[in-house]
């Protein structure tokens, strides 16, 4: 969400959207990149072929071309500061490397005692409760979630098209408010393989800044919808809103950085418990909103002034803002020439399908584009578009009211 985050956002999203359904992708990806020829160029040679001999070999070449990736990266924000074009010579032009066989695992950072490597639902559920006293208000239905998050979106300026494409591109078209990332095709080999949840596939890091920045606006949301509420459901409210307050002061207890978000998230059980909001049914559409509205506004102040399309939203979600707006704002002409990996990560890149079959920016908009279209009739994708139809007429007889109350 802000460049200070980028780079460690951007493997972790891109590996969780690739389990979230991008296989589905790939004929259409490699029609793309057929047609792409200075990609084609590119992976004309025997090593970009995978024509290696050791892995030492291989881990020599890859390691300097992610180096030249990361280079080239830092030559474009410090350009990008200055106000000066990024030009074609400004991105790595080659191909990766790539390895014909199975890639070694990552060594996982040590464990914390109480801690799980992998947090699912459940232990989020448990750790709130048990260190913020949080337990989530929970929607009766999916469908009243959606028609929450449609209302807060579109009060906040998101479009239909926008939020029904993301929704359909992170989640296949039918995932719930509460869907895990590798959990959105339900089957018994599921597993869960990052801590994305919902319908723009937030990470536990992404809760906790959000917590931490926008915290009080949260807080007068809940306050305001308090004054509406007697009783039990205003003793309800009164305790969500204690709870809040606990875990915005939590998330404050850090510099407000990604990285220290990041280790909140892998090393406390009170950082665990943070993602808990997304279950909430007055928290989690707020969150969700407002991880799309901060790359809104992050592509405006960098001077892109019109509208952003689902797809490009969904490319700054999937690759983080400041490579998002690289990808965005690039010239037509270039996106058939520059490679995919230089907005990635190398072990995001490795694992991800979608990025390395699709090869160039004009392939992988194409792929995108083809899977939103498709899954965007998917019956969960279809309710979503429906749940906005009916925020926006809301807003619009809203409007007329007060207009008509004007003296």
């Amino acid at each position: 969400m802000r460049t200070s985050r980028t780079r460690s956002l951007v493997w972790l999203l891109a590996a969780g959207v690739a389990a979230a359904g991008v296989l589905a992708a790939a004929e259409t990806a490699d029609a793309a990149r057929r047609g792409a020829s200075p990609a084609k160029t590119a992976k004309s040679s025997t090593k970009a072929a995978g024509g290696y001999r050791t892995y030492a070999q291989y881990e020599k070449d890859a390691t300097a071309y992610w180096q030249s990736v990361v280079d080239q990266r830092r030559v474009r924000i410090a350009k990008r500061n200055r106000g000066e074009p990024i030009l074609l010579t400004d991105y790595v032009l080659a191909q990766p490397p790539l390895w014909p066989g199975a890639l070694p695992r990552r060594p996982l950072p040590p464990a914390t005692p109480g801690v799980p490597r992998l947090p699912l639902t459940s232990h989020m559920l448990t750790m709130a409760a048990e260190q913020h006293g949080f337990v989530p208000q929970r929607p009766k239905n999916d469908l009243e979630f959606k028609r929450a998050y449609a209302s807060a979106a579109t009060a906040a300026g998101l479009t239909a098209q926008q939020a029904v494409r993301i929704y359909a591109f992170e989640t296949g078209g039918n995932g719930t408010y509460d869907v895990q990332s590798g959990l959105t095709h339900p089957s018994r080999k599921a597993r869960a393989i990052s801590s994305a949840i919902g319908y723009n596939q937030l990470l536990t890091p992404n809760s906790i800044g959000l917590m931490a920045a926008h915290g009080d606006r949260f807080l007068a949301v809940l306050q305001a919808k308090a004054q509406t509420l007697t009783g039990a459901a205003r003793a309800t409210m009164d305790k969500k809103i204690a709870a809040t307050r606990k875990m915005v002061a939590f998330c404050r207890s850090v510099p407000y950085q990604w990285a220290e978000h990041e280790k909140l998230s892998q090393t406390t059980r009170a950082g665990v418990g943070i993602h808990a909001a997304l279950f909430d049914i007055d928290l989690g559409p707020l969150l969700q909103t407002q991880k799309l509205v901060e790359s809104i506004a992050f592509a405006k102040n960098k001077g892109h002034a019109q509208p952003l399309t689902g797809a490009e939203l969904e490319m700054m979600n999937l690759t983080g803002d400041g490579n998002g707006i690289d990808l965005v704002t690039m010239p037509d002409e270039m996106r058939s020439q520059v490679p995919t990996s230089n907005f990635f990560q190398r072990f995001g890149y490795e694992r991800n399908p979608i990025a390395r079959r699709t090869a160039v920016v004009s392939a992988l908009y194409a792929s995108m584009e083809a899977k939103m279209d498709r899954i965007s009739q998917l019956p969960g994708a279809v309710e979503l578009a429906g749940a906005f139809a009916e925020a926006e007429d809301s807003l619009v007889t809203a409007a007329a009211g007060s207009r008509r109350a004007q003296p």
